[in-house]
């Protein structure tokens, strides 16, 4: 039975393990997704692998970058960002509340997602018939769940996420501890990639939906909306 709830999971990860550049969610995947499903008529919830404090990716907060899609205005509203001081713990969450899970990026997710947890979590989602989509760097939460059928999530399936050309072109492929093109390959995902590097890319793959990078953001909360509303 539909529930018109969605969750969305951000990392509680700061710092880089190996070099001191800060990180944490990419602000705009988070609000660009909560604000085109929140206009489309669902309610949302906000969970996280340890639960309680979200940081921001400081280069998230650049003016060009704040000024997409209404940004500036959420990192404005006070009762908004309240929302990311005190986030669900997601293995906590009931399954059976929402219609679908959203993953945000951020680099910082390259250090928390992969998590049993979390995991489990995400396959019970998607095992029970729901919808399972990541932006960017989210698909890191993707990697490590095992169907009830015992095949890997993205085993066989169409997907993108953050490319490493666009992690060349950002100056992290020598900070983050992965490939997730090549993990996501790995495990026998169909990965593609957009034309060029930071343009918008978003890949259905029946209930799995992926986008490539920030900008890809608002297309998957397009692309979730209307699977949900089919």
């Amino acid at each position: 039975m539909a529930t018109g709830k969605i969750l969305i999971i951000v990392t509680n990860v700061r710092e880089y393990e190996t070099v001191g550049m800060r990180t944490g969610l990419w602000l705009g995947e988070l609000t660009h997704f909560y604000d085109y499903a929140l206009d489309n008529g669902f309610q949302l919830d906000i969970a996280s692998p340890a639960g309680g404090y979200v940081p921001i990716d400081p280069e998230s907060l650049a003016h060009d970058v704040l000024k997409e899609l209404g940004t500036d205005r959420r990192y404005q509203d006070r009762e908004f960002m309240d929302l990311l001081n005190n986030t669900k713990k997601a293995c906590e969450v009931d399954v059976e509340d929402y219609d679908a899970i959203y993953f945000t990026g951020g680099h910082g997710v390259m250090f928390d997602f992969r998590d049993k947890d979390l995991a489990a979590l995400t396959a019970r989602f998607y095992d029970s018939g729901r919808i399972v989509s990541a932006v960017c760097h989210g698909p890191a939460g993707l990697l490590d769940v095992t169907l009830d059928n015992g095949d890997a999530l993205v085993k066989g399936k169409n997907v993108t996420g953050f490319s490493w050309a666009e992690e060349e072109a950002a100056q992290r492929a020598d900070a983050v501890p992965f490939s997730l093109q090549d993990e996501l390959a790995e495990r026998g995902g169909n990965y593609s990639i957009a034309d060029k590097p930071f343009e918008t890319h978003v890949v259905t793959d029946g209930r799995l939906i992926t986008g490539q990078n920030p900008g890809s953001a608002r297309g998957v909360a397009e692309a979730v909306v209307a699977a949900l509303q089919a």
